[in-house]
């Protein structure tokens, strides 16, 4: 709070400050604006327990269930960057041109704005093919279907460049932001829920209380791990120009426990509940029957089978998406340019193996970790009377991390203002 507070005295950062608060307001406005012709009493249980469509309307902040014109909300954007940030690594163009710095990024970044673009009309399509089969829309013209494309596609592309505004005259990153804000909608309604519980006599009031101390402890053992971090030491050697002799420096390079956790877990939740989402499009289909229903489905929402899966899945993403993300043998190899080495390391390939041995560790460790906040929302949910309780793990982290980034851009405003008036 007293961040916030130094932060508002100063009128350059008070004006982010609003800005980024309209843009928001904008946003939640857009999200109660509902695409016209729909029955969207229909769709009252498109967002159940088990499919990606939860997922999705998790992210838009109750858009999708409602069928606002941000029923999409940024999800091709987020989908498209995971797809490049993937690709960047598997094509050598792409590479190369992530290794050309600021303008090498940019045009990265503009590729992933035109594929955001495409993946938005193919999932409008889809949208309508699902509202459709949903029976919330009936007897329209091509014309009735062009339009409701058109209208999802312009919001989600509309919610890319605000999020783009947001980082560049707002404070922190604008897509996180809009994703946090969203998910932040949910909670009074989770709140309400679990008042009926109690006033109907489902829950009793010690019941709610431990739920409220997991809650808490699940929130600061997040805030821990997303604070956590090995630091990999590297010792700079002394160098000599214009005949002074400038001694070596220590530095290091951090890896954060929760670097890979919430693509792992996104990554997971798409293997787990892609049968069922597909299931949900027939729902009286024997297919359809066997994934929910049967007891011999591992992909039966939470039952043991699916929890343990869920945990090997999101371990083995955690390990995955840091292995190729991560290059140990590029970050050896700009080490040793730099004249650095690690103490007690041989440089070279010696190096790459430590820096991989720790991303082994670390990613493993992180995906334990990250496992354990995915099943315990399943474990309440399936174990105790808050049946229907939206409390995932991912938002947890996507809420922590987000507020946690946020914190730090607002740090490094204030720091730098401060050295500006100091210099002056």
């Amino acid at each position: 709070m007293s961040t916030l507070r130094n932060a508002w005295k100063v009128p350059d950062l008070r004006n982010r400050i609003i800005f980024t608060i309209l843009m928001v307001a904008i946003v939640r406005i857009g999200n109660h604006i509902p695409v016209p012709g729909i029955d969207t009493s229909a769709l009252s249980n498109l967002a159940k327990a088990g499919t990606l469509f939860s997922f999705y309307d998790l992210m838009s902040g109750g858009a999708l269930s409602s069928f606002s014109i941000f029923a999409m909300g940024v999800i091709p954007y987020i989908n498209s960057s995971i797809i490049f940030q993937l690709l960047t690594i598997a094509i050598p163009s792409l590479e190369q041109l992530s290794k050309e710095g600021e303008e090498g990024r940019k045009k990265i970044q503009k590729y992933t704005r035109y594929c955001a673009v495409i993946f938005g009309a193919i999932q409008s399509l889809g949208t309508y093919a699902l509202i459709r089969n949903y029976g919330a829309i009936s007897n329209v013209s091509n014309f009735d279907v062009f339009l409701i494309v058109l209208t999802l596609t312009t919001s989600s592309v509309f919610l890319m460049w605000l999020g783009d505004q947001i980082t560049v005259k707002g404070i922190g990153n604008g897509i996180s932001l809009i994703i946090f804000v969203n998910i932040m909608s949910r909670l009074p309604r989770e709140v309400g829920r679990i008042a009926s519980l109690q006033s109907t006599g489902a829950v009793s009031e010690v019941q709610i209380v431990l739920l409220l101390v997991l809650v808490i402890a699940l929130f600061t053992a997040v805030v821990i791990s997303a604070l956590s971090e090995r630091r990999i030491p590297i010792q700079y050697a002394a160098k000599q120009s214009g005949g002074r002799v400038f001694k070596g420096q220590s530095t290091h390079i951090p890896i954060n426990l929760n670097s890979s956790s919430v693509i792992a877990i996104i990554f997971a939740m798409s293997v787990m509940q892609f049968p069922a989402t597909i299931g949900s499009f027939w729902p009286e289909s024997a297919f359809n029957k066997f994934i929910t229903l049967s007891k011999y489905s591992v992909f039966k929402n939470n039952s043991l089978p699916y929890a343990i899966i869920t945990i090997v899945l999101v371990v083995f993403f955690t390990w995955f998406y840091s292995e190729v993300t991560f290059k140990p043998e590029e970050m050896a190899e700009n080490i040793h340019k730099s004249a650095g080495f690690i103490p007690g390391v041989r440089p070279g390939e010696s190096t790459a193996r430590f820096i991989e041995r720790v991303l082994m560790r670390m990613s493993v460790l992180g995906g334990l970790f990250a496992a354990l906040i995915a099943v315990i929302p399943m474990a309440i949910e399936g174990l105790t009377p808050f049946q229907g309780i939206s409390f995932g793990g991912t938002a947890l982290l996507i809420e922590v991390g987000v507020a946690l980034d946020f914190m730090r851009k607002l740090d490094s405003q204030l720091m730098m203002r401060h050295y500006k008036g100091f210099l002056k």
